[in-house]
């Protein structure tokens, strides 16, 4: 009789933890608020910090054209120090947000994938001056890992609330394939913004891209899910975006 309740019992824990398994986000699995997702242009600050020093390094603008088919991204990094400019363009579906294309051009590389049955494409490597063409598979459904960032603004973002996220990344010195993104944890806070008290959803989160050893936290707007500060800590260092006030 023991035995036959421990065979029950194990039996009914491993149905337990597969059914409670979080399955996640994904353009099949997606909990999106499509309704704030607008056509809009943003810019923010970038600074990092040196002891206790806050130095702006650069700018960060963001173009969101919104259509009825796709959502164009168009993100233009200006750097202090680089008389070159950083752009990097993501298309992904209106509907469910699945990728489409994601092109990326800096000072080190170039980069253009185009998502489908395949995902195709190639990378630069402008040092080495070594070009690799691209041909990778998928079974499993993803968002484009340039997109994540955005998509955290339009989640059903509530206390507590945390979820992991499947995206496609293609860095060579780091990881190539899908990977998550993981929502750790969720706080509705006030901060000052602009001399302004703001209330803002604090979304803590980490990928795979940095073996979840980077942790970006982003503040959002309740009201207008913008967001409105960035911060990222990684192996002791830290930087921060602000919005530049609009």
């Amino acid at each position: 009789m023991k035995k036959t309740l421990y065979i029950l019992l194990f039996t009914f824990s491993v149905s337990f933890n597969v059914f409670s398994q979080e399955i996640p986000l994904s353009p099949l699995n997606n909990t999106v608020s499509k309704n704030i997702i607008k056509s809009e242009t943003s810019e923010m600050n970038w600074f990092m910090f040196q002891d206790t020093l806050k130095v702006q390094i650069g700018k960060v603008k963001t173009e969101i054209q919104k259509g009825k088919e796709n959502i164009y991204i168009i993100t233009t990094v200006h750097m202090k120090q680089s008389p070159t400019k950083w752009i990097d363009s993501t298309v992904v579906g209106t509907l469910n947000f699945e990728p489409k294309y994601h092109s990326s051009y800096n000072q080190q590389r170039d980069m253009v994938l185009k998502f489908g049955e395949k995902i195709t494409g190639y990378y630069l490597d402008k040092q080495t001056e070594t070009k690799t063409e691209i041909s990778e598979k998928s079974k499993t459904s993803f968002f484009d890992s340039n997109f994540y960032p955005q998509l955290l603004r339009f989640l059903p973002l509530q206390e507590g609330y945390s979820n992991t996220i499947s995206i496609f990344d293609y860095n060579p010195t780091a990881k190539i394939g899908v990977i998550k993104a993981t929502i750790k944890n969720t706080k509705e806070i006030t901060i000052n913004f602009n001399e302004t008290k703001k209330k803002v959803w604090k979304v803590e989160t980490t990928d795979e891209i940095s073996n979840n050893s980077a942790i970006s936290t982003y503040y959002i707007d309740t009201s207008t899910r913008k967001i409105l500060r960035q911060e990222i800590d990684f192996g002791g260092r830290k930087m921060l975006m602000e919005l530049v006030k609009q």
